[in-house]
């Protein structure tokens, strides 16, 4: 089965499953999640946005794009100076996190031959790259269907705003939604995010 394929599928047995999914879905048909097949862009995105708006993140990447004239290698990142860096809007540890990426051979990793927790310890080795920016390289580079971003704060204001009339829940309400929509949650996870954005989320 292809991504296409098994996108389809996940829309289908969700709409199936959870009536208030099946609602946000029917708002964005057609739209689907983006992939991108150059894995060291993936994760220095998901360092960018770490912890900032999808707006903002897309005006810091394009900065830093503009940096490397378009094209965001681990060569260019390496030389870049922390000045010019830091003048595209990212902070002293995010530079350095972008820096120990381009400096890791984790990337190199065959990852079909590893589990989901096995995908995202591994990529934890690089220091820097937390739980949730491997879960963002899981999702949007290896397009792995059931991940579950718990301490992403898009995915917890949408399952608020949706499930629960925009009240603040805890970690264990949100727990909940692993089994509901397992195994397609990475399919969930992404109409939430774009229920919240003006612009889908790409990684």
């Amino acid at each position: 089965m292809n991504v296409v394929e098994q996108w389809q599928l996940a829309v289908e047995e969700l709409c199936k499953k959870d009536s208030k999914i099946k609602k946000i879905i029917s708002q964005y048909k057609g739209e689907k999640l983006t992939l991108r097949n150059e894995p060291f862009e993936t994760l220095c995105r998901s360092i960018v946005g770490q912890q900032i708006s999808v707006k903002a993140a897309d005006s810091v990447w394009k900065k830093l794009e503009k940096l490397c004239n378009e094209n965001i290698n681990r060569k260019k990142i390496t030389n870049l100076s922390d000045e010019r860096m830091g003048g595209a809007g990212l902070s002293k540890q995010k530079i350095t996190y972008l820096k120990n990426i381009a400096k890791s051979d984790v990337l190199t990793t065959k990852w079909e031959e590893l589990s989901d927790t096995e995908a995202i310890e591994k990529l934890c080795t690089i220091k820097g790259v937390g739980v949730w920016t491997a879960e963002m390289f899981l999702i949007f580079n290896l397009a792995r269907p059931n991940i579950l971003p718990l301490a992403d704060i898009g995915l917890i204001r949408g399952i608020e705003k949706h499930y629960y009339d925009s009240e603040r829940i805890d970690r264990e309400e949100l727990e909940i939604f692993r089994s509901k929509w397992s195994p397609w949650c990475t399919v969930a996870t992404w109409y939430l995010w774009r229920s919240l954005d003006p612009i889908p989320v790409e990684y």
